[in-house]
């Protein structure tokens, strides 16, 4: 590498078909404090994942959708759902820098062209 840094890629991650999908996540609320906080749970990158990242958003199953958002769901078996995430499913294409932008040339920065895929230098 020469002596100017190089700026990480743009990723456009996807489901075949452009399908959504929902990352495990936790939220509470403190009733003391008035205060509602979240997080998404995130695990070790997986094999194609990892050549983006060391680390990765939990996606859950679609099958798994019902019972993780149910309060009565075992604690246990919510450790289970962990497992069965669909990231083997997952696509990914490099996309140009505008993509993080939120303004381009005095537009807002909001259009289907920002996840096409580039062609790296």
């Amino acid at each position: 590498m020469s002596g100017r840094s190089r700026r990480p890629t743009a990723w456009h991650i996807y489901l075949p078909g452009h399908a959504p999908f929902s990352f495990a996540g936790l939220w509470a609320h403190n009733s003391n404090l008035d205060i509602t906080s979240c997080t998404i749970i995130t695990e070790p990158a997986g094999e194609l994942m990892k050549n983006l990242h060391d680390r990765q958003p939990v996606i859950l199953d679609q099958a798994y959708y019902d019972a993780w958002l149910d309060p009565a769901t075992p604690k246990e078996y919510l450790k289970d759902i962990l497992s069965h995430d669909i990231d083997d499913k997952l696509q990914f294409n490099p996309v140009g820098r505008d993509v993080n932008s939120t303004v381009v040339n005095k537009q807002p920065n909001d259009h289907p062209a920002l996840v096409g895929p580039i062609n790296p230098l």
